[in-house]
């Protein structure tokens, strides 16, 4: 049994640690508000527009506007891991990298991965760390690790007016974003989701229904989609980046609840050893009181 100076070391190690954890936990739960108020704000805007463009996305001729849409043979793929800068966010981080292995392990990716012609863009330092590291394994193009310091949709669309570049060029012939979508603060679901090309919207009588009914545009149609068909696609990475930092919080926020329960549990454990030696330490001593009277009176 390990001596009573020990014991009082760890209970005093244990508090500390459960203090640091509770004051992480308020700290995230105060900035999940914000992140959470920021995405439910976003979410429904976005997957209206998204929705219009998909829709649209069939009329698109091959000028300008129908260049995102433009679908060709994948000779490279660009993966866009979106990540955070922090840890101690449970396995929010490594669901994502685990996600893109997964996929490059598929039968779509993994000769182009084998090639050289998957590449992989980190936003988070997390991912930048795990993907640059290894770059032997993968094929990494850079990061934009900055953008959580000042996260706005101007600062966002310069990256996705970057990727949108690179598309047109044909630098790319696919862009995914990879990203834990937030639920709630304990389950975060993870997304793989194409930004570029434009999909079509999947075939269903819903979606033929609401073909049926055409848009009248005003002004016209080009000058529209011109200006619609960019937006979307840089809301798009804007509302990711926004469900990934919302989840970050939230995965923090629940790991560190839990891991201020197990200190409590651990502390009772401690404590109740504590007690034990301390009472075998008091038992001992009378014990030995006991017999150095019996051995005077001898």
């Amino acid at each position: 049994m390990a001596n009573l100076k020990e014991v009082r070391n760890r209970i005093t190690s244990v508090i500390s640690t459960q203090q640091i954890t509770k004051a992480m936990k308020m700290v995230s739960a105060a900035k999940l508000r914000r992140a959470q108020d920021a995405i439910i704000r976003m979410r429904p805007y976005s997957q209206k527009l998204q929705e219009i463009l998909q829709n649209l996305a069939s009329s698109l001729d091959s000028s300008d506007t129908g260049a995102y849409s433009k679908v060709r043979p994948l000779n490279n793929v660009l993966f866009v891991a979106i990540n955070s800068n922090r840890g101690l966010c449970g396995a929010s981080n490594t669901n994502v990298i685990r996600k893109i292995n997964t996929l490059l392990a598929a039968d779509e990716y993994s000769a182009l991965n084998k090639e050289g012609k998957v590449h992989i863009m980190a936003i988070g330092k997390k991912a930048s760390d795990f993907f640059g590291k290894r770059k032997k394994l993968y094929t990494f193009v850079g990061e934009h690790n900055s953008i959580y310091d000042d996260l706005t949709f101007n600062n966002t669309s310069i990256i996705s007016e970057g990727i949108m570049q690179d598309f047109i060029s044909e630098k790319y012939d696919r862009v995914v974003l990879f990203y834990n979508q937030f639920k709630n603060a304990a389950v975060q679901n993870i997304q793989a989701e194409q930004m570029l090309p434009i999909e079509p919207p999947a075939a269903s009588e819903e979606t033929e229904q609401k073909h049926m009914a055409d848009y009248i545009f005003e002004p016209s149609k080009q000058e529209i989609l011109l200006d619609l068909v960019p937006k979307t696609i840089k809301i798009q990475l804007f509302k990711a980046i926004l469900d990934s930092h919302a989840s970050e919080h939230g995965a923090r926020m629940t790991a560190m609840s839990k891991a201020t329960d197990n200190a409590n549990d651990l502390l009772k454990d401690l404590r109740l050893t504590y007690n034990k030696a301390r009472q075998a330490a008091i038992t001992g001593e009378i014990l030995e009181i006991v017999a150095g009277a019996e051995a005077l009176e001898e």
